[in-house]
């Protein structure tokens, strides 16, 4: 089971990363683009899960490049990602880390980077990688 200190991991050794704050919640950056965020659920949240299992423990948020890559990823229906209602217009989905592969984890954690790297950061992070 990942946890909060394997996203952090997998984050900061993606080049040009800092780590921040986003609505007073852990963020990670890269060149200034929020890319993967700490998400905590908010009674609103708790609400609109009415009967439904409430996803637990550490909850993080990552960003893809629109609605149809989010829509593909989830529609993959890989345990431990999903979406809430508050997202449902925003290029990005949620994972619970209980729930979640380690290795699909640190896949999505770099797609998430490359969504918001620059192109020329991440031909360059792609290159070497070769």
């Amino acid at each position: 089971m990942p946890t909060l200190a394997d996203v952090e991991r997998l984050c900061t050794a993606l080049p040009s990363v800092t780590e921040g704050t986003t609505f007073r919640n852990r963020a990670w950056f890269v060149e200034k683009a929020v890319f993967c965020w700490v998400r905590p659920f908010t009674q609103a949240d708790l609400r609109r899960f009415g009967d439904a299992r409430v996803p637990h423990g550490e909850i993080v948020g990552l960003r893809t490049e629109d609605l149809a890559e989010r829509d593909a990823i989830l529609g993959e229906g890989t345990p431990g990602l999903f979406t809430i209602e508050h997202l449902a217009n925003h290029p990005g989905y949620l994972v619970e880390l209980e729930a979640v592969d380690p290795s699909r984890l640190a896949e999505a954690v770099e797609d998430a980077w490359l969504a918001r790297a620059s192109a020329p950061l991440a031909r360059t992070y792609l290159d070497a990688r070769s």
